[in-house]
């Protein structure tokens, strides 16, 4: 059992950690340049953010690679996120930047697709996932990002009116030079990539918050506490029908753990009463860092 604490206590600080983190910003970085390299630029389809911008550059533009499109694009971004922008984030940022820059000149695969939804469907999940797990960093892969947070510190616009705003502005200039359903394709696949990118954020930071009522709380905390290795809050209650005090246990859990907490509950009190419910977005020790812009 102590070893076993020992190591999920190693994996923690890990996890919040710098090689965490730049793990989680180069594979995103991965996943974003095969995006753009293998499936978006072959189909002459626009992606969102900054590397739609630099896509379109690249299509009005061909002389210079998309790769060094988003290079370019992002110089400025990064000069004035410099003075404004937390430190951490922007050299995380300037990795990821320079990363999907780098995964981008150095793929030279085209996805054997003939099928442009195929291709829609690919790339959109494909970038999704990408911008999921960059987004689950302390870091970004740059651009749209970085604007947002000034724009929202200097004239407190919300981050995802700027997203919705610039993208707006980036598709108006591709329907007016670009293909009319290569941009209708580019939108469908942009909502594609905004399912992804909601679901693998659920996915990783989703948790499960956990109030049992029981005749033995403490018991039933001490479980928690020494069996799932989390953390519980003891809240007093008082029953509405028999007027009762009552001690209430809370904890937060992933939904692994669910199971585990099931057995746990019900073999120390049968009749215990658990509500759960999902959805919540945990920052502290055990779950997700805080991320500062």
């Amino acid at each position: 059992m102590a070893r076993n604490s020992s190591l999920r206590q190693r994996f923690r600080r890990f996890s919040f950690g710098v090689p965490w983190n730049l793990l989680l910003i180069t594979a995103g970085a991965l996943c974003v340049a095969f995006a753009i390299k293998s499936l978006a630029a072959p189909f002459g389809l626009l992606t969102g953010g900054m590397s739609g911008l630099g896509l379109l550059c690249y299509y009005l533009m061909p002389a210079i690679s998309p790769g060094w499109w988003y290079f370019l694009l992002n110089i400025p971004v990064f000069a004035l996120g410099w003075v404004s922008v937390s430190r951490r984030f922007i050299l995380y940022s300037l990795y990821g930047m320079a990363a999907v820059t780098l995964f981008i000149e150095l793929i030279h695969y085209t996805v054997p697709i003939r099928d442009i939804w195929l291709a829609v469907i690919a790339c959109g999940a494909c970038m999704g996932l990408g911008t999921g797990l960059a987004m689950r960093s302390l870091g970004s892969t740059g651009g749209v990002d970085i604007l947002a947070v000034l724009c929202k510190e200097r004239y407190n616009v919300s981050i995802g009116t700027f997203d919705f705003w610039f993208n707006v502005l980036v598709f108006a200039v591709g329907f007016a030079f670009l293909e009319l359903n290569a941009m209708l394709y580019s939108l469908a696949m942009t909502l594609i990539i905004s399912l992804v990118t909601d679901y693998c954020l659920k996915v990783f930071s989703g948790r499960i918050m956990v109030l049992v009522i029981s005749d033995k709380p403490r018991e039933v905390l001490d479980a928690v506490l020494r069996q799932l290795d989390r953390g519980a809050t003891v809240l007093a209650a008082r029953g509405g029908y028999t007027g009762q005090d009552k001690e209430v246990v809370l904890t937060m859990i992933n939904s692994v753990q669910v199971k585990r907490l099931e057995e746990l509950v019900y073999s120390i009190d049968e009749r215990a009463f658990t509500i759960m419910g999902s959805g919540f977005h945990v920052l502290g020790e055990g779950f997700s860092p805080r991320k500062v812009y």
